[in-house]
């Protein structure tokens, strides 16, 4: 994942739960009636539908399920309930119950956008950036001035290397966000990956200007130089925010890939060290330094990292791949396939993966499916092959970008 991960925390920060179901809410509560509530006093879908949002806004999220299960029960035809439970599942990271809900909701009343952008960010959350475009794309169309739906599309495009498209998604923002670092550093990135050098020039001079000498602009700027290979320029920078912030989130992360960049294996495992101890949940750390270990012959320690970066981030293809080459290694070629299973799956396009997967198939005596998993290679383009080569080995992460909407 080349692009893909979690880095500035405005990003999701601005996805407001409360914002997101008033968009639910617009067309009003439930209200039919349940069957015999006039004899029985008890409360209605409308009064019930109210106490579950209140515990949704508290964080008491069991209880919030219970209360909008309960209307759906009441009212099955309550799209607000179905979709108010959707973001319940969102928030405790139950993915296939979050996008049945959700789609159900949408089924029932497909003029509520809150249902689609929420449809978009379930999908965005597990890094499944192609899945989360057609839902955004139709929050744009519908809503052009959805700034968290038009954004959320331009970074999608943006970690599928649609570098045009995550361009033309984002400039309309550029007046409305001047004022902010990360995006006008995100618009800059996409305009010089697309060719696009009046765009990038405006953004990078208002980054510029606006950046001052803070550590927050030098960590983008350190960054900036890393994209274009300018490794020795982004250590500078870089070093410079260390100087003012040393804590500063996703720093030594960047550090790290500078100096990994430059086959200066010590140092850059020292950085991801230093960024996991700031930031203990960012699964790419973790990733990284199974890369390094890895490569140096610590295969245990590497094989331990994976594992841990995975129990993190189950979408890390560059973790599965590793692990299956481990494995392979090892003779248990049972669990090699499992693992490079799982980093097809997520990394369809990569020749090493097919060619792995091959190896470990013939490994198997399964000799007619590595042919035709061999056979995968001839059919994929050059371009896709080094996009998906560089996805793979995930060391372009840019894990601040999609920083968890939790926050």
């Amino acid at each position: 994942m080349s692009d893909a991960s979690r880095i500035f925390q405005w990003v999701l920060l601005r996805l407001s739960w409360t914002t997101v179901i008033a968009a639910v809410l617009a067309h009003g509560l439930p209200q039919k009636p349940e069957h015999g509530r006039a004899q029985s006093g008890a409360a209605g879908p409308a009064e019930v539908f109210r106490q579950g949002q209140m515990e949704l806004e508290k964080g008491q999220l069991k209880r919030a399920e219970a209360s909008f299960l309960r209307v759906t029960r009441m009212d099955p035809r309550s799209a607000a309930a179905f979709a108010n439970l959707g973001v319940v599942y969102i928030r405790e990271k139950q993915w296939d119950p979050a996008l049945r809900v959700l789609k159900h909701a949408q089924q029932i009343d497909p003029r509520l956008n809150g249902i689609r952008l929420n449809i978009g960010l379930a999908y965005f959350r597990q890094s499944k950036y192609p899945e989360a475009i057609p839902a955004f794309e139709s929050v744009v169309r519908d809503v052009p001035g959805s700034t968290q739906a038009r954004y959320l599309l331009g970074l999608c495009y943006f970690f599928t290397h649609n570098y045009p498209q995550a361009v033309k998604a984002l400039q309309p923002l550029e007046a409305a966000e001047s004022g902010d670092l990360t995006f006008l550093y995100v618009l800059a990135i996409a305009a010089w990956k697309a060719k696009q050098p009046e765009i990038e020039q405006s953004a990078m001079t208002r980054l510029i200007a606006i950046g001052g000498n803070s550590a927050e602009f030098h960590l983008l700027m350190g960054k900036a130089h890393v994209n274009r290979e300018q490794y020795d320029d982004a250590i500078k920078e870089l070093q410079l925010a260390e100087q003012s912030s040393p804590q500063l989130p996703f720093l030594h992360f960047n550090l790290g890939r500078a100096y990994l960049k430059k086959s200066q294996f010590d140092q850059a495992r020292s950085e991801f060290l230093a960024d996991s101890h700031i930031e203990p949940d960012i699964a790419d750390n973790y990733d990284q330094l199974g890369v390094i270990d890895f490569e140096q012959g610590r295969i245990k320690q590497a094989e331990e990292n994976f594992h841990h970066a995975l129990h993190l981030d189950p979408t890390l293809a560059s973790s599965h791949y590793y692990l299956a080459r481990i494995y392979k290694d090892e003779g248990e070629n049972a669990r090699a396939l499992s693992e490079a299973n799982a980093a097809a799956k997520l990394a369809p396009q990569s020749t090493s993966v097919h060619y792995l997967r091959g190896r470990i198939l013939l490994a198997l005596g399964r000799k007619q499916e590595a042919q035709t998993e061999l056979a995968k290679l001839s059919t994929i383009s050059e371009a896709e092959l080094k996009r998906a080569q560089q996805a793979l080995e995930n060391t372009e992460a840019d894990p601040e970008l999609v920083q968890s909407s939790e926050r």
